[in-house]
């Protein structure tokens, strides 16, 4: 089974092959990652202090690489907007090594970027929050009650086509498909929803597939270029680009997966290691926001949705706020995506919420991925992994191994508010 764009925690409340104890493993792990490296970290002010972050950074890195089967990490640090570290290890293929210019693809990252274009269309006074989606989407289920807001934080109770057993299997029967938006609707749907709108969370890509779809009607363009020019232009990201194909720009870290094994009956003791560096990730994403970027537009990215550069004070709180803190549960309707949000995760709109920490973190097609923001200290933190065979188990699954980087380096740069893990 494929595992989708969210934390190595969130798979574990999810997936039913994934055993809840490797998440937490994974997060106990990052603490231990950070408690060995180097003493807590001063602020770095000048190169001398800066260097000696850097080569504590790296020895976070190398000991996770060790410690996860990881065949490459791109890292990039930084604080109060000076580099602290970019670096590469690894490789992307076997004699070929890694680097900090390589393009990758980012997932759940654009999600970021819709629930941006979302809050400027609030702030021009074209929509608010609270407009049910009738008004685009007058077919589908609840639209007189789903709201726009609903869609952006996860709580509007439509089934995630991602989790069904059909579409699974027709992903994994052509990895390469590029999936349309009424084929994926059709998916969604094919299921009952999952519970009333606004009484629940549960994490379904099939919101923002229709939040991407809404948004392209309200700016009368298509999505992606309604995020060019009011989203990625503005942030100064000039590496982020949209396809509707596999097409990745050169140089491309490439990445490897096992987790078509048991789709494709292969027994567990039979190496299988597969490249899946082009397969169609359009799947996870609402049309045109299907994209690929570098580590530089990535940490950049962290820092712009962490101080809400392009939104008004009040839409930035309701995108980053832990308003959901405490509120839904686990029911059959909707397990194991549905459970309560709490410290350690918790949705805003488009963003996750751990601790003080506001991030996104996708994970597919044998990629991982974390960028990360910490507002008062000013710390950005990027980090993208591709793994080794030892790193899926015998039924292909594997965990975002850049969650417990992140977490070890967030804990090293802010000793006094580190990202928060699972208590043992």
């Amino acid at each position: 089974m494929k595992l989708r764009m969210k934390a190595a925690f969130v798979l574990a409340a999810r997936i039913p092959r994934r055993s809840v104890a490797l998440a937490v493993s994974l997060l106990l792990a990052a603490v231990s990652l950070a408690a060995c490296a180097v003493p807590a970290a001063k602020p770095a002010q000048a190169s001398s202090a800066q260097s000696a972050q850097a080569q504590a950074i790296a020895r976070i890195v190398r000991n996770a690489m060790k410690t996860y089967h990881l065949k490459a990490v791109i890292v990039e640090v930084s604080k109060g907007g000076q580099t602290v570290t970019k670096q590469a290890f690894g490789e992307s293929m076997n004699g070929v090594p890694a680097t900090t210019a390589m393009h990758f693809r980012n997932g759940a990252v654009a999600f970021e970027y819709l629930a941006t274009l979302l809050l400027e269309f609030v702030d021009e006074h074209k929509v608010a929050l609270n407009d049910t989606i009738q008004r685009w989407m007058p077919t589908l289920p609840e639209a007189g009650k789903v709201t726009l807001k609903m869609l952006a934080n996860q709580t509007s109770g439509y089934p995630d086509y991602e989790t069904d057993p059909a579409w699974e299997a027709a992903f994994n029967a052509d990895p390469f498909h590029i999936w349309t938006f009424d084929e994926r609707l059709k998916y969604a749907f094919s299921r009952s929803v999952q519970f009333a709108p606004g009484t629940n969370w549960s994490y379904s890509h099939t919101n923002f597939m229709i939040l991407g779809q809404i948004l392209s009607e309200i700016g009368h363009q298509p999505l992606a270029t309604l995020l060019q020019e009011k989203v990625l232009g503005p942030m100064g990201l000039t590496s982020t680009t949209s396809t509707e194909t596999s097409d990745i720009p050169a140089p491309v870290l490439h990445s490897f997966s096992s987790e078509r094994r048991l789709a494709l009956g292969i027994p567990s003791g039979t190496s299988f290691y597969e490249e899946a560096t082009f397969w169609n990730t359009q799947w996870g994403t609402p049309i045109g926001a299907n994209e690929t970027t570098n580590i530089d537009d990535m940490t950049r990215t962290a820092v712009e949705v962490g101080t809400g550069t392009l939104l008004s004070r009040s839409s930035y709180h309701a995108m980053t706020d832990p308003n959901l803190l405490g509120f839904g549960h686990s029911e059959p309707s909707c397990a194991p995506s549905c459970f309560e949000q709490t410290n350690l995760y918790n949705f805003g709109l488009g963003v996750v919420r751990s601790g003080s920490w506001l991030l996104q973190d996708p994970l597919l097609s044998g990629e991982g991925a974390t960028e990360a923001y910490l507002p008062s200290q000013k710390i950005a933190i990027a980090v993208v992994v591709t793994f080794l065979p030892a790193a899926f188990d015998s039924q292909g699954n594997y965990s975002n191994s850049s969650d417990p980087i992140f977490r070890a380096i967030g804990a090293y740069m802010a000793p006094t508010d580190p990202p928060p893990a699972v208590p043992s």
